[in-house]
């Protein structure tokens, strides 16, 4: 049986302590605080937007909606809370503190945003993480570089903690996959199919940890699909859905592809769900990610031309930029506290970059993997019309099958995606965990 989020936190914490105290050192400053954030309202209105929590913060504390707090570290002292709890009576204010957490803190109630200055130290140099936004009299974000880029570098190696606040993610997230899938199977529009998501889940549209891709038929040939029609399509032939959950602050971000019925672009997600489990295995420590990209794009462009798609040797494929016109996107990225998690083309701690492969301007990871590491795995095949046109007016338009394309097109396309941490040994792969553990 695996530990639970509360049993790994003292551990957690302590992690962070030392982390911290290594980016004070580094940076020549005294003590870290941290601006939770504050809520942001539309313009020329008093409705805010849905509350963002500082990923700083919310690396130490599972409190994701808890705008106008603060937290202070000090090396060989007790990290120490401000915590925010309004008198309000427009809107439910937080509980008071409580939970596995707040053992590990000196808490201090406070009822209002300048109350946080308590935790101002007397004298020392200061290092303050936040926006602008968040800043009160006398303490404005400074987000040293030196710090930031060591937090930033450290950050990509997750604690037990993190690790099984992603499990319990995905646990979640997989309750919705296997809903929506069902109301796809039922014929359902793509906003019933999202709602069915909602409710399996527990979430609300506003506190996913982003915007769901609930897309059917063409519409899944647009990346980033961002609609949700409730029209019913006369014909449900293709289903794909990029949906995710969150536990404590921390993200799951799974993507599965479906059709309706048997025949060739069914037979291509079980193509394309093969070579993303070999890819998964290929999370291993020492394993080079940009490798691991361009392994993707040769084996998706060996299915093209063994489905008949495209006739040319995977190499080539690769070479003239004929296997990014059906896989134009990087293979994943990083993901904990945010989906798309910070450092990815960082390789030390002082900031130093590695950049992208050259033809491959969306991948969003470049470095070297190691335990602790938890990043997606997310092979795609797409039928993108415009990017088929530009295929079609360049010099290997006669490599391809156009009528394989055009009885593929309305499918839209395919990605099947999975979250998994690199070990010192084999791969866990939490979104297939997650599925085994709902069958």
């Amino acid at each position: 049986m695996t530990a639970s989020p509360a049993d790994l936190y003292a551990d957690h914490v302590a992690r962070l302590q030392q982390r911290c105290e290594a980016a004070l050192a580094r940076s020549g400053h005294d003590h870290l605080l941290i601006a939770s954030g504050v809520e942001k309202y539309h313009f020329l209105d008093d409705r805010p937007y849905p509350f963002a929590a500082n990923p700083h913060f919310k690396a130490w504390l599972p409190l994701d909606h808890h705008p106008g707090c603060w937290l202070r570290i000090s090396p060989g002292q007790r990290p120490r809370l401000a915590y925010l709890q309004p008198d309000d009576f427009w809107h439910l204010p937080p509980e008071a503190p409580g939970g596995y957490w707040a053992e590990h803190f000196d808490v201090e109630v406070i009822r209002s945003p300048a109350e946080a200055m308590c935790l101002r130290p007397a004298s020392g140099r200061l290092a303050i993480l936040g926006e602008a936004d968040a800043a009160l009299e006398g303490l404005q974000p400074n987000n040293p570089e030196a710090l930031v880029n060591y937090l930033h570098f450290h950050r990509g190696y997750k604690s037990g903690y993190e690790i099984a606040c992603m499990r319990e993610a995905s646990r979640r997230a997989v309750r919705g996959h296997r809903a929506a899938e069902a109301a796809f199977r039922e014929g359902l529009s793509e906003r019933d199919i999202h709602r069915a998501y909602l409710v399996a889940t527990g979430h609300g549209d506003l506190d996913l940890p982003y915007g769901s891709i609930v897309a059917l038929n063409r519409h899944a040939a647009v990346l980033h699909y961002q609609h949700q029609q409730a029209e019913v399509p006369a014909e449900s032939r293709s289903f794909l859905i990029d949906a995710g959950a969150s536990h404590a602050g921390y993200a799951a971000d799974i993507t599965r592809s479906y059709a309706r019925a048997s025949g060739r672009f069914a037979d291509l997600i079980g193509a394309v769900d093969v070579i993303q489990r070999a890819l998964c295995d290929q999370v291993r420590d020492g394993a080079d990610y940009a490798a691991i990209h361009l392994d993707t794009h040769r084996r998706l462009a060996g299915l093209l031309r063994d489905a008949g798609i495209v006739d040319m040797d995977p190499e080539s494929q690769l070479e003239q930029g004929v296997s990014a016109t059906f896989f134009p996107h990087g293979v994943g990225h990083l993901i904990g506290l945010q989906v798309h998690d910070v450092a990815g083309l960082q390789i030390d701690e002082e900031g130093t970059r590695r950049e992208r492969p050259e033809g491959h301007p969306f991948l969003r990871l470049t470095r070297t993997l190691g335990p602790g590491m938890a990043v997606t795995i997310e092979p795609g095949l797409y039928f993108i019309p415009s990017l088929l046109d530009r295929l079609r007016s360049g010099p290997h338009s006669r490599a391809v099958n156009w009528q394989a394309i055009e009885a593929l097109l309305p499918f839209g396309g395919i990605r099947i995606e999975d979250d998994v941490v690199c070990t010192e040994a084999e791969p866990l792969n939490l979104t297939r965990e997650a599925f085994a553990e709902a069958a």
